[in-house]
């Protein structure tokens, strides 16, 4: 319930920064904003390797 809840909040990641106490802290925000979208697709590279090899041995 709580993943869904957090998918519809919106996340102003230039006012985090400047809330930042560090520079360190930048570094973060920037990886947690990529790594949704990293992961992702990574998932869709192996799901199509999955696919192309389970063609190749029919």
């Amino acid at each position: 319930m709580f993943s869904i809840i957090s998918l519809f909040q919106e996340i102003d990641i230039n006012e985090k920064i400047k809330e930042a106490p560090d520079n360190s802290y930048e570094i973060g925000v920037f990886i947690g904003s990529m790594l949704p979208f990293v992961t992702l697709v990574i998932i869709a590279y192996l799901l199509f390797r999955y696919n192309k090899n389970r063609k190749n041995k029919n």
